[in-house]
């Protein structure tokens, strides 16, 4: 039988979280339970479902901080002092960076799919980029058309996919996403 957490220290939602984030960028999703998740936390799996009712919801909620984080990085590039051609290329090159700076967590951010999950990911992923169409839209000089940006989108997302576990962060990839991000604002403007 596993240890009990000391009444002392009270479980909370941040605690579980916290571990099953580990779980969750070291094991597929389906290797993660709500049990395994206890055990490294040193509590009854009961416990858990006081706080989560399921283990989608504990990955929903912390893809939700990334998605946040991800949408704070494209507001403050937004609301910076810069021109809005500078502001569209720092667009490309903040998303990126976050790519890269977080490989694990974009992985489950964009690139996990499961049934489980699907509707709940999907729905943060879906808010995060209209975030970013009307960003891009809002900066460019003309009217852009949907597909324009959704090409955008998907040739940023496609540069993060290729670099993934080839390059520890976005320092080991700054040249060539220079480029990229200077190649996406020409065929845009």
């Amino acid at each position: 039988m596993s240890p009990r957490k000391p009444s002392t220290q009270e479980l909370t939602k941040e605690m579980i979280i916290h571990e099953a984030h580990k779980q969750f960028i070291t094991k597929d999703f389906h290797h993660v339970s709500m049990r395994s998740i206890a055990k490294e936390i040193g509590c009854s799996h009961g416990a858990i479902y006081y706080h989560f009712k399921n283990k989608a919801e504990i990955f929903y909620a912390i893809l939700g901080d990334y998605f946040s984080e991800l949408n704070t990085t494209l507001d403050n590039t937004v609301n910076g002092p810069e021109d809005n051609s500078t502001k569209l290329k720092n667009i490309f090159v903040g998303y990126i960076a976050f790519g890269l700076n977080n490989q694990s967590q974009y992985e489950l951010m964009f690139m996990v799919r499961d049934n489980e999950i699907d509707g709940l990911s999907q729905e943060a992923a879906n808010l995060s980029y209209e975030k970013f169409a009307q960003s891009v839209q809002a900066l460019s000089e003309t009217e852009l058309l949907l597909s324009d940006i959704h090409s955008t989108f998907i040739a940023l997302h496609g540069f993060v996919a290729h670099y993934r576990h080839y390059v520890k962060n976005y320092e080991e990839a700054k040249e060539a996403v220079d480029v990229h991000a200077r190649f996406l604002l020409k065929a845009l403007i």
